[in-house]
C-alpha cells in the first residue's frame, strides 16, 4: 500500500514540499530552544506548562475521538461507518504522534524521556499516560493497516485482530481520562480539582474529533473520486452535537459548583477567565469567544436545516473545533496557573519560537496524516474500481 503515498499529481507534492519546509525551519527553532534552554519559551516559575502541553491535551482529545466511528462500527455492527472507520484511526495515529512531539519539545531535554524507561514510577500519572499513548498508537497502528491491506485484497480481517479492537475501544477512553488525571490530580491547582474534570475532557474529545473528521471526509469528497457517504457524515454531525451541548452543560455545573457554594479558590480562576481580575485578563476575550463559538455550533448542529446542509455544517465543525481548542488548551492552562497558590498574578503568554516549532509539529502531523489518508483514499478508489 505505500506506493500510493509516492503517487500524486503537483497538488499533492506541492503540500508536502510546504509541510517538509515548515517541518525543516520549525526543527531549526527547536534547535535554538535544545541550546539555550526552555528560557526561549513564555514560561516562568508560576507557570511551568505551556503552549506545548495545552497542544498536547487538546490532540489527546482528538485522538480519542476516533472511537466514536470505531465503536459503531466494530462493536455495534454498524456497517455505514464501514467506509470511514480506517480514516479515524489514521487520524488517531497522526494526532498521537503530535502529541509525543509536544511532549518531547516540552521536556526540554528528549533524553528525559528514557526516565520513565529506566525509573518507572507506578504512583505516577505521567508514568500511566506514557503506557496509554503509546499502547492506542500501537494499537490503531496495526488494527488500521490490516483492516486496510484486508480490505484490499477483498477478504475479512483476521480473527486475531478482534481482540486488539475490543481492546482499543476503552483504550481510547483512558488516554484522555489519564490526561485528565494529570491536571485534577495537582491538589494545589483548584481549577483542575474537580471530578467532572475527565468526562469534561471527554465530552469536548468526543465533539471535536469527530468534527475534525467531517471536515477531512468533506475534503476528501471534494478532490477525491472516493466519496466517505453523505449518512456517515450525517450520523457524525449527531454525534458532535450532542458531545458539545455536554460539554458546556458540564462547564456550567462547574460554574454553578464554584459561585453558589462560593469556593473562593474556584470562583477566582473562572472570574479571572471571564471577567479579569486585578487589572489581569489577557484570557478574557479568548474564552468568551470560546463560549460563542461553542454555542454557534450547537445551535448549527442542533438544528436539523443547519445540519443537513453540509455547508453549513462545515462552518459549525470549524467553529466547534476553535471553540473547543480555545477552552481546552488556552483555557485549561491559564485556568490552572494564574493566579498561582499565593494568590499572585503571572500571566503566560506564548513566545514566537513555541509557536513556530508548535506549527512545525502540527506539519508533522499534518504529514503522516497526508500519507495515511492518501493510502486509504488509493485502496478504495481502487477496491471501488
Amino acid at each position: 500500500m505505500l506506493e500510493f503515498a509516492v503517487k500524486g499529481n503537483k497538488w499533492y507534492w506541492g503540500w508536502v514540499i510546504v509541510l517538509l519546509g515548515i517541518i525543516g525551519a520549525g526543527f531549526g527553532i527547536y534547535l535554538m530552544q535544545l541550546q539555550f534552554g526552555l528560557g526561549l519559551t513564555g514560561l516562568s516559575r508560576d507557570v511551568s506548562w505551556g503552549f506545548y502541553i495545552a497542544n498536547f491535551t487538546y490532540l489527546v482529545g482528538v485522538a480519542a475521538g476516533g472511537v466514536m466511528v470505531v465503536l459503531p462500527y466494530y462493536l455495534h455492527n454498524y456497517k455505514a461507518y464501514g467506509r470511514i472507520t480506517v480514516l479515524g484511526e489514521f487520524l488517531a495515529i497522526a494526532a498521537i504522534i503530535m502529541c509525543l512531539l509536544f511532549i518531547v519539545v516540552d521536556l526540554g531535554q528528549p533524553m528525559r524521556m528514557l526516565n520513565v524507561l529506566l525509573y518507572p514510577s507506578p504512583n505516577s500519572m505521567l508514568f500511566y499516560d506514557a503506557i496509554v499513548l503509546n499502547g492506542y498508537l500501537f494499537l490503531n497502528l496495526v488494527i488500521g493497516w490490516n483492516v486496510l491491506e484486508a480490505e484490499r485484497n477483498g477478504v475479512h480481517y483476521q480473527s486475531w485482530l478482534k481482540p486488539l479492537i475490543y481492546i482499543s475501544i476503552p483504550w481510547a477512553v483512558s488516554i484522555h481520562t489519564v490526561t485528565a488525571y494529570l491536571y485534577c490530580g495537582l491538589p494545589g491547582r483548584h481549577y483542575w480539582l474537580t471530578a467532572v474534570l475527565a468526562p469534561r475532557f471527554l465530552s469536548s474529545a468526543f465533539a471535536a474529533g469527530p468534527a475534525l473528521l467531517i471536515l477531512l471526509c468533506l475534503f476528501i469528497r471534494r478532490f477525491t473520486h472516493f466519496d466517505p457517504g453523505r449518512e456517515q457524515i450525517q450520523t457524525l454531525a449527531k454525534t458532535v452535537a450532542y458531545a458539545i451541548c455536554i460539554n458546556v452543560f458540564f462547564f456550567l455545573c462547574e460554574v454553578f459548583v464554584a459561585f453558589y457554594s462560593k469556593i473562593p479558590g474556584h470562583m477566582t480562576h473562572i472570574q479571572y477567565l471571564f471577567s479579569g481580575l486585578h487589572g489581569h485578563g489577557a484570557m478574557v476575550p479568548w474564552m468568551w469567544a470560546s463560549m460563542i463559538l461553542m454555542i454557534a455550533g450547537i445551535v448549527l448542529t442542533v438544528t436539523p436545516a443547519t445540519r443537513r446542509n453540509e455547508a453549513s455544517l462545515a462552518i459549525a465543525c470549524m467553529v466547534i473545533i476553535m471553540g473547543t481548542w480555545i477552552d481546552k488548551a488556552l483555557g485549561m492552562i491559564a485556568g490552572g496557573f494564574v493566579p498561582n497558590p499565593m494568590h499572585e498574578f503571572n500571566e503566560y503568554v506564548p513566545s514566537m519560537p513555541e509557536m513556530g516549532i508548535s506549527l512545525a509539529v502540527y506539519a508533522v502531523g499534518a504529514l503522516v496524516l497526508t500519507l495515511l489518508y492518501k493510502m486509504a483514499v488509493g485502496v478504495k478508489e481502487e477496491v471501488k474500481a
